[in-house]
């Protein structure tokens, strides 16, 4: 990788300093998170922020924000579109700003003054939002449009928009009774409260389960960078000599793949399905009691039986039993294909294997059966390479795009770079930024996010980030990725192009601001091209030497990713189904045991044994208890339905090709929500999305017919 020193400036002095300086008197200063930045596209000046900043700029921004929003629901003119839905839209800029800053660092920079500010923003900015949502005058004139829309000559997307507002006045309770909506009031800032109370424990505890162990014969199998990470990671935790193994946010860690010591396999294991669930003051359950109680209450106010009818009504499912349908279908025959599995690596290993050993021994299993060896596939796959001639190689391919990295430029941690996107026509579209290593004060797993959402209404270009948690290499020494890793990274970057690419009028439609169940199919449609031939052959080079790839070695990893273990099925399909077990809860059922509820949730789906976790246990299920995916985490499958009809229509019209590009760009990425986005899917392959290519592609194909 090559490398550079980045320039980071310290923490901006502090009031009272900048006072004794004799620079401008304080009351006139502008709070520099909402003060607009004169860096390109908006980047905010992050190193002029202090924490201090955030809530006097969160409160002066909300109360501007109200004053605007009264403005509306009291303006004498008559509603129209533009007086009310856009002028609505386009208001609360200060406080985007603010939360396009504040909330793309406590995710992957927080410390313990970001959590406290986050607490008291979760409650603050929900009561902000009911009461702009349940305004009595709003709501009438909002409704007087939606009765009337036929009427109005609006654009698709501007009556998108107009349903949506209308949808999200009444789903916020404008429609209720004084009392039920007080009820309302405070079940949302309650949820809120709880939902990042459940986040920050799960990283506090993810942080105080590493694995410590005090040999370096424990550590067989890994990497020298893996020990030299474990090494550092002992230091930084205060230990004189030994190692810390970290953990990954899912249940299964990667490491269980190579260590060869089988007890220290199974403490990682022990470690990683025991979070939040120890006793300890990081324990997540009663949240999980708390959280899935009023979730049902709120559903049973609004007039649904339950959560997951209440989430997936703004889906593009249409109910919660064809999501069921899809799930009991893909589990009955994943099941079958498990059970085969462990049979076979059970004569493979020739030994007894537990739940902290199959996907060591499915690694074992795929080096012997595979003609080439795949142990030096990574030694192929360099961060910086992957990303300059892979990730970036593709999207010019395709979208044709250029990104021209700007070390002049500073984002919110010294390892987070920033690169300018050029379009065709030479013009900067937008900022990209990629945060890739992994530290203690970051949540685990992998996303993106938007600091700057576009909209051509308000002459907003995307700031997009994407992060993620590789280990950090010593100076020096290359950042080599794993075939799973390398997979993430085209994915992300695929939720980062929806939000470059965007080519909308309002912000709320901008990017990946799509329903939910259709917000991973661009960025698992990117993951093609990870293997690819034309585009494994630009950055696949020795990290030594340069020699490209061998022939047999990229054979042989594409027929690796091609083959789906049933274990990764089966531990998604059990979060999935879990996630659903927990959202269709009523305010009727009386449910007081997290790990019950648990086991016998994914008993009655067919999950006997515990053999294979979820992929995410109830008490650090982020996704559904901290993050959007509640009643939701279904998405990945769904949306894979249309992404494997997708990549067979990229390889049909010629696959890496610029024609191809712009025209998924323009039935997908440039629109957002501005339009039906399974209408356009459907134009785009000229016919309904059927299951049988999914099936196919996970070695399913025998249990399924076409939908």
């Amino acid at each position: 990788m090559s490398r550079r020193r980045r320039s980071w400036r310290p923490s901006p002095p502090t009031r009272s300093e900048t006072s004794r300086r004799g620079s401008r008197p304080l009351e006139t200063r502008r709070n520099p998170v909402l003060a607009e930045s004169s860096l390109p596209h908006g980047l905010p000046d992050f190193a002029s922020i202090s924490d201090d900043d955030f809530l006097p700029a969160f409160r002066e921004a909300m109360t501007t924000h109200l004053a605007e929003v009264e403005s509306i629901a009291t303006d004498s003119r008559p509603a129209t579109f533009r007086n009310t839905v856009e002028a609505l839209e386009l208001s609360g800029r200060d406080l985007a700003r603010a939360g396009g800053i504040f909330f793309n660092l406590v995710g992957p920079d927080t410390n313990p003054q970001r959590n406290e500010i986050s607490q008291q923003l979760s409650t603050l900015l929900t009561d902000h939002a009911n009461t702009i949502s349940m305004d009595r005058r709003l709501f009438d004139r909002i409704s007087s449009l939606h009765e009337r829309m036929d009427e109005l000559g609006l654009t698709e997307s501007q009556e998108r928009l107009l349903a949506k507002r209308y949808r999200e006045s009444v789903r916020a309770g404008a429609g209720l009774g004084l009392g039920e909506q007080e009820q309302m009031r405070q079940i949302s800032s309650r949820l809120a409260y709880l939902s990042t109370a459940f986040s920050q424990r799960i990283l506090d505890d993810t942080n105080a389960s590493a694995v410590f162990v005090d040999d370096a014969a424990g550590l067989d199998g890994l990497s020298a960078g893996q020990i030299a990470a474990a090494r550092r990671a002992a230091a930084d935790a205060g230990h004189d000599s030994g190692y810390l193994l970290t953990l990954e946010l899912p249940s299964s860690q990667s490491l269980l793949t190579v260590l060869t010591d089988r007890d220290v396999r199974q403490r990682v294991f022990d470690a990683s399905v025991s979070r939040c669930a120890r006793g300890n003051e990081h324990d997540t359950r009663e949240l999980v009691l708390e959280i899935v109680r009023l979730r049902a209450r709120r559903a049973r106010l609004l007039g649904y039986h339950d959560h997951a009818e209440y989430v997936i009504a703004e889906e593009t499912a249409p109910n919660p039993d064809a999501v069921v349908e899809l799930l009991d279908e893909l589990t009955e025959s994943a099941l079958r294909a498990g059970g085969r599995e462990l049979t076979r690596l059970t004569r493979f290993a020739d030994e007894e294997i537990g739940a902290a050993d199959l996907t060591y021994w499915l690694d074992r299993e795929r080096r012997a059966s595979s003609a080439v060896p795949l142990d030096d596939f990574a030694d192929y796959c360099e961060l910086d390479n992957v990303l300059q001639r892979g990730v970036f190689y593709a999207a010019g391919k395709l979208y044709g795009l250029r990104f021209v990295e700007r070390s002049d430029l500073d984002g919110y941690h010294p390892d987070v770079r920033v690169w300018d996107v050029i379009n065709e026509a030479g013009r900067s579209i937008g900022l990209f930024l990629g945060d890739f290593y992994a530290r203690p004060s970051k949540r685990g797993g992998a996303w993106m996010n938007n600091i700057v959402d576009q909209s051509v209404a308000l002459s907003a270009q995307p700031i997009v980030v994407n992060v993620a948690n590789l280990t950090k290499p010593d100076p020096g020494e290359p950042c080599l990725l794993t075939m799973d890793q390398l997979t993430t990274l085209f994915h992300e970057f695929g939720h980062a192009l929806h939000g470059l690419l965007s080519a909308v009028d309002y912000p709320s439609q901008s990017g990946t601001s799509v329903p939910r169940d259709f917000v991973e199919f661009p960025s698992q449609v990117n993951e093609m091209w990870a293997l690819h031939p034309d585009v494994l052959s630009q950055y696949a080079r020795h990290h030594e030497t340069a020699a490209p790839i061998p022939a047999g070695l990229a054979d042989a990893a594409r027929a690796a990713a091609k083959t789906e273990s049933a274990h990764a099925t089966l531990e998604y399909l059990a979060a999935a189904l879990l996630d659903l077990a927990w959202h269709r809860i009523t305010v009727d059922d009386a449910v007081d045991d997290v790990v019950e509820f648990e086991r016998a949730a994914l008993r009655a789906k067919g999950f006997t044994g515990d053999l294979i976790p979820p992929r995410y246990r109830s008490a650090y299920f982020n996704h559904i208890f901290g993050g959007g995916y509640s009643a939701g985490y279904y998405s990945y499958i769904w949306s894979e339905v249309l992404d494997a009809e997708t990549e067979q229509w990229f390889l049909a019209e010629g696959g890496l090709r610029r024609d191809n590009g712009r025209r998924f760009a323009e039935a997908t990425l440039t629109r957002g929500d501005s339009i039906d986005p399974l209408v356009a899917h459907e134009k785009l392959i000229g016919r309904t999305p059927q299951i049988g290519p999914l099936l196919a592609r996970r070695g399913l194909a025998a249990a399924g017919e076409a939908r």
